[in-house]
């Protein structure tokens, strides 16, 4: 498989200044790691469950709602493509903590608003600098052995994505009882404390052989063009995370709208969805076991079986079903992102922030166009048009996943 055209690292040599040899990742450390990409990543969804009270208070139009995830999300795509790669340059400690300070501000800033103008561009610098997560997770990859790099990097991403899914419940129920504000307030304490934390507890890491910001930058088009692996993967966990996004930015409305909830049963609908990240682990040992390509059809199947399932459950007035839906969706998606991180992290280790930066801004970046998407469609055509664009994405990663296995008849063939 042709890699990116850059120096690799030789298996023995090490990532880590001489001074700060790494010693592996002990239990502790993997829960630091874990419980801070999901605080981190978590500030991207508080906003999820809460764009009806939002939009109300700021004066923003419910066909343009959407636009706030859409915000969040691009500016956590820009974080991706400009400042995740500067894990292959910068010491990764002061790199994270850089981020996660300037996160607080944005918090406050949206705390502060008045005006969607202002909340907007606050939520772009919480979205930009909540890419720390995105720098944390090959920094422990960098840490751990490849026997079980599948295994730690499961683990750290059970985190992320618990963080994800229970973002939604936590703003939900807080904004039910103090208002909306408060959630980012709360944020805003929770990081700065989750600074002092990451400060005292992460080894330093100064990457080798770095050859400046400029050059990193501009590696990043070759990198792209050379590793098929990395777009294939990334179009794969576009797609499924479109659709994640389609589904979960209209579930709060069609809760509303489709069976009354207020902000406490659609905080118990997520906390319900939340179910979903137990399957973050054994994605990493289905990987470490070899069984990526067949597991990344289980996931793709799995996806549009959710939203079928979902259409139904909402025709039939089923809430049971919906809540089904969700957590085999959230399944899907996060089986298919730990298969896809394991995979690109074992191409080049001295490439890892710039593999991970691009593999999760052209996610990202669809996660932002589903998001802006989602709350039009469900306001101007209801669930079914919005089970059949979430649908549609994933059905998208289907068929590229289909040519994996006419590759394979064409080289037996051959």
């Amino acid at each position: 498989m042709p890699l990116p055209a850059a120096p690799l690292a030789k298996p023995s040599q090490p990532s880590f200044a001489s001074s700060a040899a790494p010693q592996g990742l002990t239990t502790g450390l993997t829960f630091v790691f874990a419980v801070a990409c999901g605080l981190s990543v978590a500030n991207i969804y508080y906003a999820q469950p809460l764009l009806g009270p939002i939009s109300a208070s700021l004066g923003l139009h419910a066909g343009l709602a959407g636009l706030i995830m859409t915000l969040l999300q691009l500016g956590y795509g820009s974080g991706l493509l400009l400042l995740v790669p500067l894990a292959d340059v910068v010491e990764n400690r002061r790199l994270i903590v850089g981020m996660l300070s300037v996160a607080v501000l944005g918090l406050l800033g949206i705390a502060l608003s008045n005006s969607a103008v202002t909340f907007l561009a606050a939520s772009f610098v919480v979205g930009l600098c909540a890419v720390a997560a995105q720098v944390l997770v090959p920094f422990a990859s960098h840490l751990a052995p490849e026997a079980t790099r599948g295994k730690v990097v499961g683990n750290i991403m059970a985190g992320l994505l618990a963080g994800i899914m229970l973002a939604r419940p936590f703003s939900s129920l807080v904004a039910a009882g103090f208002g909306w504000r408060a959630v980012f307030w709360i944020s805003a304490v929770v990081m700065a404390a989750l600074i002092v934390v990451l400060w005292r507890a992460l080894p330093e890491r100064h990457p080798h052989g770095s050859v400046g910001y400029t050059r990193t930058m501009a590696s990043l088009p070759g990198i792209v063009r050379r590793t098929p692996l990395l777009r294939r993967r990334a179009f794969y966990q576009g797609m499924m995370f479109a659709g994640f996004q389609t589904f979960w930015t209209a579930v709060p409305l069609a809760l509303v709208h489709e069976f009354g909830m207020g902000q406490r049963g659609i905080a118990a609908f997520a906390l319900a969805g939340a179910a979903g990240a137990l399957a973050a682990p054994w994605s990493g040992r289905l990987a470490d076991r070899g069984l990526t390509r067949p597991a990344t059809g289980w996931a793709i199947a799995v996806g549009l079986l959710s939203f079928a399932l979902g259409a139904v459950s909402v025709h039939y007035h089923s809430l049971a079903g919906l809540v089904a839906a969700g957590v085999l969706l959230d399944v899907a998606v996060q089986l298919c992102q730990v298969l896809s991180i394991r995979s690109i992290f074992m191409l080049a280790p001295e490439l890892r922030g710039r593999l991970n930066g691009l593999f999760m801004t052209f996610v990202f970046l669809c996660a932002a166009v589903a998001s802006g998407l989602a709350a039009a469609v469900y306001a101007f055509h209801g669930w079914t048009a919005l089970c059949l664009l979430g649908g549609g994405f994933i059905f998208a990663a289907a068929l590229l996943y289909a040519t994996e296995f006419r590759s394979r008849r064409m080289l037996a063939a051959a």
